[in-house]
């Protein structure tokens, strides 16, 4: 049977989401708690792939496993057993051929500014000192739409064979004492989001103009592109499936 995960974490303490060979991540200590409650090892296939520090308020995997079991009961023992920072919403019967991260549909992240210092965001949200021009940060973040070939903001020598995303969603929004910047998209490249946000804050700074973020997408050289932001200020909120995803028909 495959089974979805829908899963929450704080990636403060995490090497992000995916297994390293020196480095504690949200995967490892997930997979590591299904072995044991399952007595059998347990591997899961995430959504995504986070980077360092970065958070997830939703997140889903899937997991293979002969053993039956109940999910409430199981939801309830990972809860117990998972450290603090690793929260479990439910597990999902699903059909065999169901994939979490190929079946996803959009993806949507937040990134959190302050422009004030502020004891309570201090690992939860990037400070800018200086003032910023969130119309022109919208303008710029407008731009995104009329383009798909993202190279730019993509992490050099990755392996992946295609830079085109289809960007549904790009917004600078004032929320109390936060700025947050919402993106949403069918896919995202490696480090996307962070390099993304730091152009249009650059764009925010007057350091670059409309015209010169616009070029620097049709360069397709990420070395033009502004310098990423922090990860402890990006937070994936949500995974979309198509509805049938979690109709288990076999």
């Amino acid at each position: 049977m495959r089974y979805f995960i829908e899963l929450s974490y704080n990636g403060e303490n995490y090497h992000g989401w995916q297994n390293q060979p020196n480095a504690i991540s949200v995967q490892e200590v997930i997979e590591k708690a299904l072995s044991t409650l399952l007595r059998t090892e347990t591997v899961i296939v995430g959504a995504g792939r986070t980077d360092a520090g970065v958070h997830a308020k939703q997140m889903y995997a899937h997991f293979d496993t002969e053993v039956v079991f109940d999910a409430s009961e199981l939801t309830f023992k990972l809860n117990s057993f998972l450290p603090k920072d690793v929260a479990i919403q439910g597990i999902y019967a699903v059909h065999k051929e169901a994939h979490a991260r190929f079946d996803a549909t959009s993806r949507t992240y937040e990134y959190w500014i302050v422009t004030e210092k502020n004891p309570f965001h201090n690992q939860s949200a990037h400070l800018v000192f200086k003032p910023l021009n969130v119309e022109l940060m919208n303008l710029a973040a407008n731009e995104l739409f009329n383009h798909e070939d993202f190279k730019c903001f993509s992490k050099a020598h990755t392996d992946v064979k295609t830079y085109i995303c289809d960007i549904q969603k790009a917004i600078w929004e004032q929320k109390g004492e936060l700025l947050i910047f919402t993106i949403q998209a069918n896919r995202f490249l490696r480090n996307m989001v962070r390099a993304i946000v730091g152009t249009l804050l650059d764009v925010g700074l007057g350091k670059i103009t409309l015209e010169e973020f616009k070029q620097i997408i049709i360069s397709r050289d990420r070395n033009q592109a502004g310098t990423s932001v922090p990860g402890k200020a990006l937070y994936l909120t949500a995974v979309t499936y198509p509805p049938e995803t979690f109709t288990n028909n076999g």
